[in-house]
């Protein structure tokens, strides 16, 4: 890892804000604004650079420079986001985690003031999840919803959850830290949601905001589609974590064959395979604890309430496979 240009903090900040680039520079560079232009808080910027293009990495070396409390690392290629967060993360001080995706920015000049009071507010939340909308017209961005469907009629609400969306979100450093950081092993997908569970079972709570709100732009360029490694990732690393959480694999097999059905679905049998295989080779062979008692019945009454079980999303899966092969002839 080189530092690029600016310089890392050297006195108190409230909350250092990260952001991983790799290509994407004209969007890059409007989220680097958006982090400049935040006030209402002190504010340390690190932009991780994973491999742009040389004149890529200039003009965001140029941007970095004209901008108080900032700087620019580069590592030497595609960390991935777990251990590229994790990395910039480490070097800051503030007792807040704020993270922008390279192609997002804040709504307001006060997002981050905001984001760092709602922490403030509730010693126990480890995580706050911002409202993710489309850049362009301010809808909801339904690729960014991380949460059970039935509740996106309650998107500019707030309440409990189990995770946070990647694009938009702070993180109390003092749970960031207690929790172990992201499992770098993830390296892309469900990242967020890994953390979140190790978190709760140490007896953090998660919110989302819908009043707080960030503007993405869903930049075609470097985004990993779902036809390429994109659900190969999304499902090894999904099945990981259920091993991780200390579920055999006969108890995982329901939501494996779900993925394989979708695979079938989606003519993506083969990746699917693939992810199974590689979530086996990747797991732990000795299964960790059960999440305590008290972070079951959080996750219950936050998440798997509103999804229904594995079977009855099965199922569907099935029904609409069904439909969609009648239809077809």
């Amino acid at each position: 890892m080189n530092l690029i240009a600016g310089a890392l903090p050297d006195g108190p900040t409230d909350a250092d804000i990260v952001i991983l680039a790799l290509d994407r520079i004209d969007e890059t560079l409007a989220a680097i604004r958006s982090a400049r232009d935040q006030t209402g808080v002190a504010t340390h910027l690190f932009v991780l650079d994973q491999g742009s293009r040389p004149e890529g990495l200039r003009r965001l070396a140029d941007a970095i420079r004209q901008t108080p409390g900032a700087a620019l690392l580069e590592a030497g290629g595609n960390l991935g986001v777990a251990a590229g967060r994790n990395l910039l993360s480490g070097l800051g001080h503030a007792r807040v985690i704020v993270a922008l995706d390279n192609d997002a920015e804040f709504a307001t000049a006060g997002t981050v003031a905001r984001l760092v009071a709602a922490l403030d507010a509730e010693p126990r939340l480890a995580a706050v999840g911002c409202r993710i909308v489309s850049h362009a017209d301010g809808t909801d961005d339904l690729s960014s919803w991380g949460y059970p469907a039935s509740l996106l009629p309650r998107a500019t609400e707030s309440f409990d959850t189990v995770t946070y969306v990647g694009a938009g979100h702070a993180i109390r450093r003092s749970a960031w830290q207690q929790a172990g950081g992201y499992d770098s092993k993830l390296f892309f997908c469900w990242e967020e949601f890994d953390f979140c569970l190790r978190a709760i079972a140490l007896g953090w709570r998660i919110r989302y905001r819908g009043d707080i709100v960030v503007r993405h732009k869903v930049a075609a360029e470097q985004r990993v589609g779902w036809t390429e490694a994109r659900w190969f990732y999304f499902v090894r690393n999904r099945l990981y974590i259920e091993r991780k959480l200390g579920l055999t694999w006969p108890s995982i097999a329901p939501r494996a064959a779900g993925y394989l059905l979708r695979g079938v679905r989606n003519g993506l049998l083969m990746q699917t395979v693939r992810a199974i295989c590689a979530a086996l080779e990747m797991a732990p062979r000795r299964t960790r604890r059960r999440m305590p008692r008290q972070a079951q019945s959080y996750l219950l009454r936050n998440d798997r309430v509103h999804r229904g079980s594995i079977l009855q999303r099965l199922r569907n899966e099935a029904l609409s496979r069904i439909g969609a092969v009648a239809t077809a002839k």
